[in-house]
């Protein structure tokens, strides 16, 4: 993994914060640092210039930076935002805070299972693009209602942007996910990544995952970091 310049990644948050504030204004607005592919000096970056959320999206590699984190760290809230086997789930079931990735019942009785009255996003995939991650949004309540019978925390939902980067395609999708979250009651919106935050706050975003504009180019991953 490749090293992480501490004083670039302090300008780049205050520049991905002051890009929020334009559109938001004083709505608060939850930024998580995407530090997948990263090594533990990028969660260690992004808390020194002040991140209180990270997102992972392996299991393995959230393992394993997880216990390279010196002692005394004071450790981030971890967001599982990647999407997850359930036999994954043990893996990592102590160091996420919050679970944005979950996309089908069985996903959700592993979590339940172990890691009881955990706080989860539910996952819909508004694109309609196949291999991409999330339930179907007809599917979205009946999945809501699954989790709170599990004794989850269902807290709002998540939904990544279309592959296209198509400027209507993606507030399309962001507003349909506005809108589901609306009717299901739902306070939390997680939608946005650096080229399209913009967009998602418009349509209601309040939880933005930044990771390129950060911390720069991703490394290639290590294939034993799955």
């Amino acid at each position: 993994m490749s090293d992480v310049d501490p004083d670039a990644v302090a300008v780049a948050v205050a520049g991905i914060r002051e890009r929020i504030r334009r559109v938001a204004g004083e709505r608060p607005v939850e930024l998580i640092a995407v530090t997948k592919g990263f090594g533990v000096d990028a969660i260690q970056a992004a808390v020194a210039a002040g991140c209180t959320s990270v997102g992972e999206n392996y299991a393995q590699e959230l393992r394993d930076k997880a216990a390279l984190l010196p002692e005394g760290f004071a450790r981030p809230q971890v967001h599982f935002i990647g999407q997850l086997q359930s036999n994954k789930v043990r893996l990592i079931a102590p160091l996420v805070n919050v679970w944005q990735s979950i996309d089908r019942a069985a996903l959700a009785d592993e979590v339940a299972r172990r890691a009881p009255q955990a706080t989860v996003f539910v996952q819909v995939n508004t694109t309609d693009e196949a291999g991409k991650g999330g339930c179907e949004p007809a599917s979205t309540a009946a999945l809501v209602t699954h989790c709170a019978a599990l004794g989850l925390s269902v807290v709002g939902l998540m939904t990544v942007g279309p592959t296209s980067a198509d400027p209507g395609q993606t507030r399309v999708a962001f507003r349909c996910l506005r809108s589901a979250a609306d009717d299901l009651g739902l306070a939390w919106c997680s939608m946005g990544m650096s080229a399209d935050l913009e967009i998602a706050l418009e349509e209601g975003a309040t939880h933005i995952r930044i990771g390129s504009a950060l911390f720069g180019q991703r490394p290639q991953r290590r294939a034993q970091m799955g």
